[in-house]
């Protein structure tokens, strides 16, 4: 079958070097961005050494940067298409950059905290603007697709990279210098962005709603933090309140949209031809990703008993593929390969990566590398096609908001991969571990393998290969449980994207979405 969305774009369209070396400059602060998610796996036992944090503040270290990024997407998104997506760059680059020197040298714990935060607040403002710039661009659908293919990509691996810079560099250097490997980046940003890269926002944009601001966060904040603590701490009644708040502000949310005259997000966007199945299918997509990382990373360290440096080594093993996925998608979509078909083929192909987790054993390295590598490999031929379906799908004038709402529904998803995959396994990992063993052995798995180094002889050795095999049994379900969740999204990909037809010329920008004003476009 043929692809109803292909089309032959006119000379003038084409991108050239200019463009593409532009890209190459966008991607240093996407890698950045995306490092920074796990930048700390290795820094925080000095951090905590040096700094002396609580509990609490060890917490919040880690997750207040996840938490201010997802809160700030949707506004952030908005903003770049009233004010400029290059300038929102620019002005999120030097926060971030100014952040990265704060975090640096922090002397407390709450110092630390504030510029973590600061980070999250400037990891906000770049993610949406890159993407909305990749939009401007590139307005020929061949060489967006590519451009958002490699975006995928970048963004994939540098979660994986950063763990692994993260501990080199702590190897050789002290803490701070995990941030600081941000300066020289956003400099280069700074000084090559206001040359390569071209200016775009809505020329009609309407008044900013100030009081949706805080209705997204609101709405975001609660479910984001209930749904990333239930895998660790359990279905706590604490942490389904904290959702269910989250959702009612998103109802008032959503209320806000659809009756304000100048929305922060325009309801209108999901009424664009493909838009809503790319937000829901990349969000489905996160969740695969997410919910098999949780195990994974565990499986490598607290089973085959690695360190933590040979394990991040040996997870960058599965990017690999993850490079090749994207290009390989966007070329059979050129060729003429129905995007449904491809979309499906990738749901297909990462189950199958879940199929291969749900076979691994106790001593199974290969096999669990190669089920990460085919899982990550699938899931960015979803991700690149979604967002450029997505994004080809609303006018340039509003592609800040378009890519902030994928953003938002990604960081969604991830989040409830971890929680739900994450609940299936803990619930077979406390089935499995004998009964009589001490309460923290039936927590967690780092639980068990503590409580066992502190029992005699082979009391010890049989705790941990319990606890071992408990939590392999618990991976196999949950990989199961994936598996058949992508399946179905295969099979969905297929009923909803067979019948959209997406005009993905620069034409179609004046009209693509509804609230489009006849004629408009963004200024450039």
């Amino acid at each position: 079958m043929t692809n109803p969305t292909s089309t032959t774009p006119p000379a003038d369209s084409l991108a050239g070097r200019r463009e593409w070396t532009a890209l190459g400059v966008l991607m240093l602060p996407l890698l950045l961005v995306s490092m920074d998610v796990s930048v700390l796996y290795f820094a925080i036992p000095q951090i905590s050494a040096d700094l002396e944090p609580s509990g609490t503040q060890q917490l919040w270290i880690f997750d207040i940067y996840a938490f201010v990024l997802a809160g700030l997407l949707m506004t952030m998104g908005s903003l770049g298409d009233r004010i400029g997506r290059r300038k929102l760059l620019l002005i999120g680059a030097a926060a971030f950059g100014t952040a990265s020197l704060l975090a640096a040298y922090a002397n407390s714990a709450e110092t630390l905290i504030a510029a973590r935060a600061l980070l999250g607040v400037g990891g906000a403002t770049l993610m949406p603007s890159t993407m909305g710039i990749v939009r401007t661009m590139f307005t020929d659908p061949g060489q967006r697709a590519k451009a958002i293919g490699m975006w995928s990509g970048v963004m994939t691996g540098g979660i994986a990279l950063g763990s692994v810079m993260s501990g080199v560099l702590v190897e050789h250097f002290w803490w701070g210098s995990v941030f600081l490997v941000n300066l020289p980046a956003m400099v280069l940003l700074l000084a090559l962005g206001p040359v390569l890269l071209p200016e775009s926002r809505n020329p009609e944009p309407g008044r900013f709603d100030l009081l949706s601001v805080p209705l997204s966060m609101a709405a975001v904040l609660p479910v984001i933090y209930g749904i990333k603590e239930i895998p660790s701490e359990g279905w706590n009644v604490r942490y389904v309140v904290s959702i269910t708040v989250g959702l009612l502000f998103a109802a008032l949310f959503v209320h806000r949209q659809r009756t304000a005259k100048s929305p922060l997000v325009s309801p209108a966007l999901f009424r664009g031809r493909g838009f809503a199945p790319g937000v829901v299918l990349n969000l489905v997509s996160s969740f695969g990703m997410m919910g098999s990382a949780y195990f994974t990373t565990q499986y490598l360290q607290s089973v085959l008993g690695k360190s933590s440096m040979a394990a991040a080594l040996w997870s960058l093993l599965p990017t690999v593929l993850v490079g090749v996925a994207a290009p390989v998608s966007a070329r059979l979509v050129a060729k003429g390969v129905h995007r449904a078909h491809v979309v499906a083929g990738g749901f297909t192909v990462a189950a199958c990566g879940y199929a291969l987790l749900a076979l691994a054993g106790t001593d199974s390295l290969w096999l669990v590398l190669a089920g990460a590598g085919v899982l990550a490999s699938g899931i960015v031929t979803v991700m690149s096609q979604m967002m450029d379906l997505a994004l080809g799908a609303v006018p340039v004038a509003n592609s800040g908001s378009a890519a902030s709402l994928l953003e938002t529904g990604a960081e969604f998803g991830g989040a409830l991969g971890m929680a739900v995959l994450g609940s299936i396994g803990t619930a077979v990992y406390r089935h499995g571990v004998p009964a009589d063993a001490p309460a923290a052995a039936h927590e967690t798995l780092g639980g068990a393998l503590a409580v066992a180094g502190k029992l005699p002889g082979d009391a010890g050795r049989a705790l941990t290969a319990a606890a071992r095999e408990a939590f392999t049994d618990g991976m196999q379900a949950a990989a199961i449980a994936g598996a058949v969740l992508l399946l179905a999204a295969a099979v969905l990909s297929v009923a909803t994207l067979r019948k959209v037809v997406v005009r993905e010329t620069a034409a179609a920008d004046e009209d693509t979405a509804p609230d489009a004003a006849p004629g408009e476009k963004a200024t450039v």
